[in-house]
């Protein structure tokens, strides 16, 4: 999974992070509120862990913000604000669960994996993912743009899978290496910009427009009409 953890802890944030990459997910860690949020807001994550109280934006208004920029990663707060009005309000916000300071790391990572098997479940009652008029299947694996099909390989229809959930927010090369092909930055490969042709080939050029933008020195966007 990817995971973005926001503590500003100078002890604490670097052994949770620590942990979860032991565990087998790639890690995003931020001691700033406002990073966290274009973090968050640029970039798909599977969970989100919250600090209540950082510095910039607090964990709180962090999730307000995500919440109605329709961003519906699950959020696990993880905070020393351990009142039953606390918790409530963190919830109310959008919040899926609050652990307390202290905390045991094997309960925060147990109740990562529950809300990722949860948020598995839901988007997998649908099988099917559409952004304007492409439509595709994860389980029959098939790409339709109205309504004709498209042919595309294992890596081109993740690629795109990717794209469609994080329309309209930018990918960057080093995004789309960890998410399509599980690679570290690698800057002498090309396999990101040769893909994204192919793909390119197949969604945009038969139908004569564009919906992969590629903003320079920085990756790509997908906008879909």
């Amino acid at each position: 999974m990817r995971l973005l953890v926001l503590e500003d802890d100078a002890s604490l944030g670097p052994w949770i992070e620590k942990g979860l990459r032991e565990a087998g997910h790639v890690v995003d860690l931020f001691t700033n509120g406002k990073e966290a949020l274009v973090a968050a807001m640029n970039q798909s994550y599977d969970v989100l862990v919250l600090d209540r109280m950082v510095p910039g934006l607090d964990g709180l208004s962090v999730l307000k913000a995500l919440r109605q920029a329709k961003v519906t990663s699950p959020v696990v707060f993880l905070t020393a604000l351990g009142e039953v009005d606390d918790r409530v309000e963190g919830l109310h916000a959008g919040g899926d669960d609050y652990l307390v300071k202290p905390f045991a790391f094997s309960e925060l990572l147990a109740r990562i994996e529950v809300l990722a098997r949860r948020q598995t479940a839901t988007t997998e009652q649908s099988s099917e993912l559409s952004a304007g008029d492409i439509v595709i299947d994860l389980h029959k694996r098939t790409c339709t743009r109205q309504g004709k099909p498209i042919d595309l390989n294992p890596k081109e229809f993740l690629l795109l899978e990717v794209f469609i959930r994080s329309k309209g927010r930018v990918q960057t090369r080093t995004m789309l290496l960890e998410r399509v092909w599980n690679m570290n930055f690698d800057p002498t490969t090309s396999v990101v910009e040769t893909h994204i042709s192919r793909l390119r080939s197949k969604i945009e050029k038969p139908f004569g427009d564009t919906l992969i933008r590629t903003i320079r020195g920085t990756g790509y966007v997908f906008e879909p009409g």
